[in-house]
């Protein structure tokens, strides 16, 4: 796969640690300027995760059937759009609306991402790609914090929803001149969504794809859960400040970017499902030992932040494995197969967010037992589902 093609398909799947990332430093300001609790402003989360569940799953299907490039042009010229949108919300409702279609139209960056890696290459091969694909995308959340800390003192927070709007303009551009048609004309199928959710069905009937997504899916949802508890953990429990805060969400991100490049060297040399294994051990007694400490009221600052560090850096080994022994299950279904991961991911990222919030501002416990539950339920799938898988293991 080209490289400048690769590089324009990482800055189109960099959509959503762009939109998720970049703001969250703003959460107590926004929660003051527009009148709102905790709850009202981790819903703009919560909407823009739905939208990106609900968007995978209708752009899968219209990349099927119409090809990878209309759909992903279409849906970042959209996001031009909702960006600004956000921008201009006067209230927590119309910003909760406007943040569900900047979800929803950039759905389709992460979805057709995706699925062109998968049109290039399978196994090892795949393993590989998407590794890179995430370790370049993966740049997005390392500058998204330090940036939205930054830009929320001089511009606000509606001037970083003006950025985003942006960057989805260049993602646009780098779609329209870097990324050709992948999927032949032979090959698509014109059934819309009704095909979408026969294929949906006989994936999820497949006992080692539903295993390999549901270990993707929970995966991200122990980041996510952290991500949306994340601005009131840090700055009111732990009394960062607000660039404190984006320095140690970036160093995080870093740390997710860090071990999937590491991933991506390695694979060749461990195997993708001894790897997948590896990453859901760490991230479960990471987050088993963060939510006990916080249980027992001894998460202090010291060690709460290597505890989260070391959880959301195993996340490298899990993502690109997963998702690379998922659609070697379906190598005729690529893009239902990248929407079904994607639906779970941000459906279960849509659900968590405004879960973790229920429990006050002034706490961690309910971020830590998130977090467990998704590790638990990530690593049990595999198990349960797919000890016995021996696809997807060919190389390139």
């Amino acid at each position: 796969m080209p490289t400048p093609m690769l590089l324009a398909l990482a800055l189109a799947y960099a959509v959503a640690p762009l939109a998720t990332d970049m703001y969250l430093s703003a959460f107590p300001r926004m929660t003051r300027e527009l009148r709102t609790s905790a709850v009202g402003i981790q819903l703009t989360l919560t909407a823009f995760m739905a939208g990106l569940a609900l968007g995978q799953l209708v752009t899968g299907s219209l990349s099927d059937r119409w090809g990878r490039r209309r759909p992903l042009l279409t849906g970042t010229a959209v996001s031009v759009v909702a960006g600004v949108l956000c921008a201009a919300a006067p209230s927590a409702e119309l910003l909760v609306a406007a943040r569900f279609l900047q979800g929803f139209s950039g759905a389709a960056g992460i979805v057709i991402a995706r699925a062109v890696v998968s049109d290039r290459a399978r196994g090892t091969g795949a393993a590989r790609a998407f590794a890179l694909l995430m370790v370049i995308g993966g740049v997005a959340p390392v500058l998204a914090p330090l940036t939205g800390g930054a830009l929320v003192g001089a511009v606000g927070w509606r001037g970083i929803f003006l950025v985003l709007a942006g960057l989805a303009a260049l993602m646009f551009l780098g779609a329209l001149l870097l990324v050709p048609e992948t999927l032949p004309r032979e090959l698509r199928h014109g059934g819309g969504l009704a095909t979408t959710f026969r294929s949906a069905g006989a994936l999820l009937s497949d006992r080692p794809f539903l295993g390999y997504a549901i270990a993707f899916g929970f995966g991200f949802g122990a980041l996510y859960s952290y991500l949306a508890a994340s601005p009131f953990v840090y700055q009111h429990v732990y009394g960062f400040s607000v660039g404190g805060y984006a320095v140690t969400l970036a160093v995080n991100a870093f740390g997710f970017t860090a071990t999937s490049a590491v991933n991506r060297r390695i694979v060749g040399r461990f195997g993708i499902r001894f790897l997948l294994r590896t990453g859901l051990t760490a991230m479960t007694v990471f987050a088993a030992a963060l939510c006990v400490l916080a249980g027992t009221g001894l998460l202090v600052r010291a060690v709460a932040v290597p505890l989260i560090f070391a959880t959301v850096s195993s996340l490298g080994l899990v993502a690109a494995n997963a998702t690379a022994l998922a659609v070697a299950r379906a190598p005729q279904a690529a893009g239902s197969a990248s929407a079904i991961l994607g639906a779970l991911q941000f459906g279960l990222a849509a659900v968590l967010a405004p879960l973790v919030g229920l429990g006050g501002e002034d706490t961690a416990v309910p971020m830590a037992v998130a977090m467990l539950t998704s590790t638990t339920v990530a690593g049990s799938a595999v198990l349960a589902l797919a000890r016995s898988d021996r696809q997807g293991d060919e190389p390139a």
